[in-house]
Parts: structure tokens; C-alpha cells; sequence
């Protein structure tokens, strides 16, 4: 968990342990771990494991976020616009490559649109992320949608969730600007890559 400072993790845990009245020896006692250990912790001299973290958030009635210091962003959806700007910004992330599939009459009997990530793409490097993140998501909607799981424990598997994808920094990028003759060039010649490829299957 490259991305996080452990010295202000460190300050968290130690207020959050003091505010819930446990010294340190007891806090490593409850963690399984020894007093040096939970030390270590508190002046950021190591590194926290998510699964650490997700512990000592139960221990201390707090967050994994709140603990890693990172700021889950819950600026209310006020229109559809909000949801499509967010789509736009995938097309922005290196490592993430999506397609946009549309099915519609009359070729379809029904109308369905959806983003598709393919998980065994190599050349992106977050699709499986993006893959098994979609998979665990959907159980845990159907396990909400069916009773089999409160909306508790929902709430804290997203928590846990994005708790350990936060180590994941991504960078973005503008789609690049090109020349008009550059862009006809260059659509030629996917045009050709195309029709070599058709060639080749047959």
C-alpha cells in the first residue's frame, strides 16, 4: 500500500484508540499482535495491512477509510449528467480499456446497453481489478436485493472495498489532439487493419 502515508495513519489509530479509552498493550492484545507492533503502527514506522486495518477499524468503531485517510467523495447525484460525466472520466484512465455494447431492435428483441471490461485483457492492466470488483459487487447486491444481507453489511463491504482499491493510484490522460489529415490517416489505416483482419479469418 504504496500510496499512503503511515505516519498520519499512525496519528489516526492513536486517536482513535485513545478515544475509545484502550492503551496500547490492550489494542495488541485485541489485534493478536505485540506492543512493539501496535508502536510501530502509531509512529508509521510500518506498514498497516488492509486486512490490519480492516480489524483495527472494527476494534476502534471506525472506518478503513477514515484509518487510510481516504476521503470517500459523496458529493450527491443530482441529474443524469452527473452519472454520464462520471462515465466520461473512465475513457480518461490509463490501464482501462471498456467497451460500450448496444443491443436494440429490430436485430434484438430487447433494448440493453452496457460498459464491458474484458478481465483476461492484458494490454489494461486494471480490467481484472474492474472485473472481479463488478463480480463481488453484483453478489453483494443480489445478497441485499434477497434479505440475505442487511444494508449494514453491505455498507461495510463497500467501506473494505474501497479501502484496499485506494492503494491503486491511476493516472489520466486527454485524448490526444490531432490534425484532420493525421486523423484521416490514421483512420485509413485502421480501416485496412480491419479488412486484413476479415481476410484473415476466412
Amino acid at each position: 500500500m504504496d500510496n499512503f502515508n503511515y505516519s498520519e495513519i499512525g496519528r489516526r489509530l492513536k486517536a482513535l484508540r485513545k478515544r475509545k479509552g484502550l492503551n496500547q498493550q490492550e489494542l495488541a492484545e485485541r489485534l493478536g499482535k505485540s506492543l512493539r507492533t501496535v508502536q510501530k503502527y502509531e509512529t508509521g514506522e510500518i506498514e498497516v495491512s488492509i486486512a490490519i486495518v480492516n480489524q483495527l477499524a472494527e476494534i476502534l468503531e471506525s472506518t478503513p477509510t477514515y484509518i487510510l485517510g481516504y476521503e470517500v467523495k459523496n458529493d450527491p447525484i443530482t441529474n443524469l449528467a452527473d452519472i454520464m460525466n462520471l462515465l466520461f472520466q473512465l475513457e480518461k484512465v490509463q490501464g482501462l480499456d471498456f467497451r460500450i455494447e448496444v443491443k436494440k431492435p429490430p436485430r434484438n428483441d430487447r433494448w440493453e446497453c452496457s460498459v464491458s471490461f474484458d478481465g483476461k485483457n492484458t494490454d489494461a492492466d486494471y480490467n481484472a481489478d474492474m472485473c472481479l470488483f463488478l463480480e463481488q459487487w453484483e453478489e453483494q447486491r443480489d445478497d441485499l436485493r434477497t434479505y440475505n444481507s442487511s444494508p449494514a453489511s453491505y455498507r461495510k463491504w463497500q467501506e473494505q472495498t474501497l479501502a484496499y482499491y485506494a492503494a491503486t493510484s491511476v493516472d489520466c490522460t486527454e485524448p490526444e489532439d490531432i490534425s484532420e489529415e493525421e486523423r484521416r490517416k490514421r483512420r485509413i489505416a485502421y480501416m485496412e487493419s480491419l479488412y486484413a483482419d476479415k481476410k484473415g479469418e476466412t
